[in-house]
């Protein structure tokens, strides 16, 4: 039974199935913490090296398990480092419930040490539900709420507890009395799928079309099933948003990857080219992406109402679950004869992963980054879990890295946030500790937060029942992403001022706090260097010294993109000699891709 606040908190949250909670000690959660001693049989608690790291890894624990993830931090400052994690849920629309400590009731308003309005604070990004505990007969409708409007909306909540109220007698059941409320337990995911009206509408627009494009997103991620199945009946090919990379494999030849910058040929030719656009489960933002406004009637299916017609003006939308809409939908649609169109799709993506490998088998000083993620493509483990960064990085991997069935992949979607793709990986492994989380990040990513999460991986790896686990480091000495965007947005040289960044020497200190580190410089050994990191016998960090000079050019370079890369050059970019030579080379491979 409960004794004070805190204890009934902890009783009431594993109540909702939480298991693991994220977090930073601190003197506003004392309370808290004291109940997290007494009941550790009920969770594991990660203490994580800084509060944004706890918020990220309550976000991935989320989109990697489906479950609500939680965070803890104390008042004042701990409470403030959440937010950038809190704000990737918020925009990715993930369930994360935030829990944090405040100055003592009778300090409040007092300018106290420490003290910090949490409730205007956490307003924008817990805008759904965020308040504050001043009675310990507010703790189960406090949680109880959080939690449920957290899955309901798919988004984050906050509840801030004083210190002095955490303290206090617990009050499990508020009295039957006039001003109490009296909540309870559980939540199930409702079946939602449009009217039989709304079916019919969008699959004679499907019918009708002659070149269907298919777009996939996040929330098609336990459909895909259904999606391939409808592109089967279509004929048609499936293009992905990032965040959707993991919802079909990429090993089917009508799967034409990512979209975007940083997505592939076939992906753009096929939206350029379509006269139909069946979009499911996304958000994907840039419309120069999408078919010109008039060219294709569009469908689109989405869990939320708000997100309709939103990057597209679509004929037919329909609300729904995108498992259970297409379910729903398939009967209505039947099998197009025609085939060309799929014909015409598959070429394509025969044609441009000919493309790819030509590409990373190009030499570049000292080492072309393409390669380093062909090599681990070819030998990604069964059911492994990718995450990647904000940077040139995960560039590599929307076009790069072949997805199949049972893995699972994420990053910062909407917020595009640096720093997630550590703190990603870690949750994963927490989450699932007998798989083999990648963390695919570059330089600048690591210099800024992921070197001291090192410590929380040789803190926690020997609990691991596989202890594999891994960090892509892409050593450049340059904000890569950056610089390129510089270049080809605004025709900017480099400015090496903002740009360089200190030659760490990463694999050496993942040796030095009993981790594993390689690294590789050598084409030759890229390879070995992936098979020693696999079947290493604890967490590793593989330092690749690569070029920053290999352009992360967009499938299809505009007139005003390639006048800007121009402009860049003829304004004495320092690393101007070695980009006019790795850019050719990308440009005849894009063209005449090399045999053999």
């Amino acid at each position: 039974m409960s004794t004070t606040v805190s204890d009934f908190l902890l009783e009431r949250l594993a109540e909702w199935g939480v298991r693991r909670i994220y977090g930073y000690p601190g003197d506003g959660i004392n309370g808290i913490l004291g109940g997290l001693e007494r009941h550790q049989e009920l969770f594991e608690f990660v203490q994580v090296r800084h509060e944004e790291m706890a918020a990220f890894m309550a976000t991935a624990h989320t989109k990697f398990t489906d479950e609500v993830g939680v965070c803890l931090a104390t008042s004042g400052p701990g409470a403030i480092h959440l937010l950038n994690g809190l704000y990737d849920a918020k925009m990715d629309h993930r369930p994360v419930v935030a829990i944090v400590g405040q100055a003592a009731r009778a300090a409040i308003g007092g300018n106290y040490q420490q003290e910090v309005d949490l409730q205007t604070l956490f307003k924008d990004v817990a805008g759904e539900y965020v308040y504050t505990a001043s009675s310990p007969v507010q703790i189960r409708q406090l949680v109880d709420r959080a939690m449920r409007i957290a899955m309901a909306e798919r988004t984050v909540t906050c509840i801030i507890i004083p210190k002095d109220v955490q303290e206090l007698d617990a009050v499990e059941k508020p009295p039957h009395a006039h001003n109490t409320v009296h909540t309870g337990t559980g939540y199930s995911t409702p079946r939602v799928v449009p009217t039989e009206e709304d079916l019919k509408r969008a699959a004679a627009v499907l019918k009708a079309g002659k070149k269907v494009a298919i777009l996939v997103g996040a929330g098609a991620k336990h459909a895909t099933d259904e999606v391939i199945q409808v592109a089967d009946l279509l004929g048609c090919g499936i293009a992905k948003a990032l965040l959707g990379k993991q919802v079909v494999p990429d090993d089917l030849p009508f799967v034409t990857g990512c979209i975007g910058l940083l997505g592939t040929k076939p992906s753009y030719d096929m939206m350029m080219e379509c006269d139909t656009l069946f979009m499911i489960g996304s958000t994907f933002p840039y419309g120069e992406f999408l078919p010109k406004e008039g060219q294709a009637r569009g469908i689109q299916i989405d869990i939320d109402g708000r997100n309709l017609s939103l990057r597209y003006p679509m004929e037919v939308n329909l609300i729904g679950d995108s498992t259970e809409t297409l379910r729903a939908l398939i009967p209505y649609l039947e099998r197009k004869e025609d085939r060309s169109w799929r014909e015409k799709i598959e070429k394509g993506y025969h044609d441009w992963w000919k493309v790819v490998e030509a590409r990373c088998m190009e030499s570049a000083d000292p080492l072309n980054p393409e390669l380093v993620f062909w090599e681990l493509s070819k030998r990604l483990p069964d059911n492994c879990i990718l995450s990647g960064d904000a940077g040139t990085a995960t560039n590599w991997y929307g076009r790069i890295i072949k997805m199949r069935r049972g893995m699972q992949g994420s990053l910062s979607g909407s917020l595009a946030t640096m720093g997630a793709a550590v703190p990603y990986a870690i949750a994963a492994k927490f989450a699932y500790p007998d798989r083999v989380p990648i963390a695919l990040t570059g330089d600048g990513a690591m210099q800024m937060n992921g070197l001291n999460e090192m410590l929380t991986v040789a803190k926690y790896w020997k609990r691991w029942s596989d202890p594999r686990l891994i960090f892509l480091v892409l050593n450049n000495r340059d904000l890569n992403q950056v610089t390129w965007e510089m270049r080809i947005e605004a025709g900017n040289a480099k400015l090496e001022s903002t740009q360089d960044l200190p030659d760490f020497p990463y694999a050496s200190y993942a040796d030095s706090i009993g981790l594993k580190g390689i690294r590789v410089d050598r084409p030759e050994d890229v390879a070995s260097a992936w098979d020693a990191a696999l079947s290493a016998d604890r967490p590793v960090i593989f330092e690749a010294y690569t070029s920053g000079n290999v352009a992360t050019l967009p499938p299809h370079i505009t007139f005003e993109q390639a006048k800007n890369y121009t402009s860049a050059l003829l304004k004495n970019d320092p690393e101007e000699g070695g980009i006019i030579k790795e850019s050719i080379k990308g440009v005849v491979e894009g063209i005449v891709p090399h045999r053999g």
